[in-house]
């Protein structure tokens, strides 16, 4: 049996609670009320037992749908209906639209009802219900009682707020309580602990990438749902912010973006057929069209990662000479977005500098004081109404467009330090706007590149120089070497760039 970590040991608060749910799950499958195939499906990497325990006699299984917004290619959902099967009930579906998401407002909620109808479609062909009830409406705990839930399964987020409502779920339940990591390639949960750097963590993931690396099965459900008379449900395909008061509008919709699977699977199909053969030469050319810009629909999980993983590993069957370009993206997809989800994971202080490693720590308390050249207020920045025309073409791209080429996301972070007071204020207004204008903002991504940036996670130490001190400087001179500065500055003012889907 797992052993139960003490506090003073070493460990992080996450690996002791992922040692508690070893314990649990032990526990469940050593349990003889428990059938053989739950079981079996409890021992799955993916599968984390939150409440242990045999299922009540209910009257269906429900998946409660966050993190992996989809009806298809989604572990979650598999696992609940495969749960469902092995007990002969119906599986339902759940998504619950709560009004006050930690710094979420209507362009978020936007693309977020964009991919609803796709996801209720979806369950309806294979057998699963699917309801979704927005504010005041969504007492999660008030569903399942209503549908008689046998059992509940989850999928995971290690996002602070999100993690918190898992944990308080386990405690308030009284049925088994699963979560499943449906949003990574290789499960968060393998690889124990906080990795220091992409080259650590690369190795063990590579290792694991076989296991892992399969197509969805999606199974059907055995027995269709069929919804009890007068259970509430709401229209998905209605505004689901309608009627809120004091609901964050400021931040409008972005027309060039439509959210949903198969708004993701349409981009993610013209990426590989148009610009996977060039991603190498293109994919730092920010003037261009050359990235997946997958990242907004990877957030709200109307796709997975191994969708894409797969179909880029099936472009290069057709064709070996796409080998390099596919390895380089999937560098990206697989080595650095899993470092991020293990960052935010096992880092309870991630969007904060208490991240920082020693190395960085020391050089942040000797040059934090240092004088800066020039310093722009929050507003200032916000308007894009800086000396540098290219950092305001990128805050550009942000506010209207809710997307930023990932090089220019390095350079924005790494200006916002050099013209901010102090490495804390620099994260504070780095955060703010990260999540408040990008449609992937408040995500692991964001959060690793704007520490990346200003603490310099995950990186080594350069040569010290002012302010930066040893952390790696990024010069407005450097950059513009790199690509055509002048045309991504007009694409950005003249709005003539291909920035997503068409509303």
């Amino acid at each position: 049996m797992t052993r139960t970590a003490k506090v003073g040991e070493g460990l992080s608060t996450q690996q002791m609670k992922d040692a508690m749910y070893a314990r649990l799950g032990k526990e469940l499958t050593a349990d003889d009320r428990v059938p053989e195939e739950l079981r079996r499906l409890a021992e799955n990497p993916r599968v984390t037992v939150r409440r242990g325990g045999a299922p009540e006699r209910g009257r269906c299984v429900v998946y409660w749908m966050q993190r992996a917004q989809r009806g298809r290619d989604n572990h979650a959902l598999d696992a609940a209906v495969r749960v469902a099967n092995a007990l002969g009930l119906p599986c339902v579906a759940y998504f619950a639209v709560v009004k006050n998401f930690p710094h979420a407002h209507l362009r978020h909620y936007a693309f977020m009802n964009d991919g609803l109808p796709d996801v209720e479609e979806d369950c309806e062909e294979r057998g699963i219900g699917f309801v979704m009830r927005r504010a005041p409406d969504e007492s999660h705990e008030r569903f399942f009682a209503e549908v008689g839930a046998a059992m509940v399964i989850g999928d995971e987020n290690p996002m602070r707020v999100p993690e918190a409502w898992r944990v308080q779920m386990a405690e308030r339940l009284r049925v088994p309580f699963w979560t499943v990591d449906a949003d990574v390639i290789v499960p968060s949960k393998l690889l124990e602990k906080a990795q220091f750097s992409a080259g650590v963590i690369r190795p063990r993931l590579m290792r694991r990438l076989p296991e892992f690396l399969r197509e969805y099965e999606n199974p059907e459900a055995d027995v269709r749902w069929s919804r009890p008379r007068g259970l509430q449900t709401d229209d998905v395909r209605a505004d689901i912010t309608r009627g809120w008061r004091e609901f964050d509008r400021s931040v409008a919709p972005v027309e060039e973006w439509r959210g949903g699977r198969k708004a993701a699977i349409k981009r993610l199909e013209r990426f590989v057929r148009e610009m996977l053969a060039g991603y190498q030469r293109d994919r730092n050319k920010p003037e261009r069209d050359g990235t997946s810009k997958l990242s907004p629909y990877l957030h709200f999980g109307h796709i997975g990662p191994l969708r894409i993983a797969l179909a880029v590993k099936a472009a290069v069957r057709k064709g070996a000479e796409m080998q390099s370009a596919a390895d380089a993206f999937l560098d990206q997809l697989i080595v650095w977005r899993e470092l991020s989800v293990n960052f935010v994971r096992y880092q309870a202080q991630y969007d904060s500098p208490d991240c920082a490693d020693n190395w960085a720590k020391l050089t942040i308390a000797k040059h934090d004081r240092d004088e800066r050249e020039v310093l722009y207020t929050v507003k200032q920045m916000e308007e894009a109404r800086t000396h540098d025309e290219l950092w305001n073409a990128a805050q550009l791209q942000m506010v209207q467009h809710g997307w930023m080429h990932n090089y220019m996301r390095m350079y924005w972070a790494k200006k916002i330090l050099e013209w901010t007071p102090n490495a804390p204020a620099a994260m504070k207004r780095a955060v703010y706007l990260n999540d408040r204008y990008f449609l992937d903002g408040r995500d692991p991504n964001g959060y690793a590149g704007i520490a990346w940036a200003v603490l310099g996670k995950f990186d080594r130490a350069w040569a010290e120089r002012p302010v930066f001190g040893k952390r790696r400087y990024m010069s407005g001179a450097s950059t513009a070497r790199k690509f055509d500065v002048k045309s991504y500055i007009a694409g950005m003012h003249g709005g003539t760039l291909d920035f997503g889907q068409q509303r």
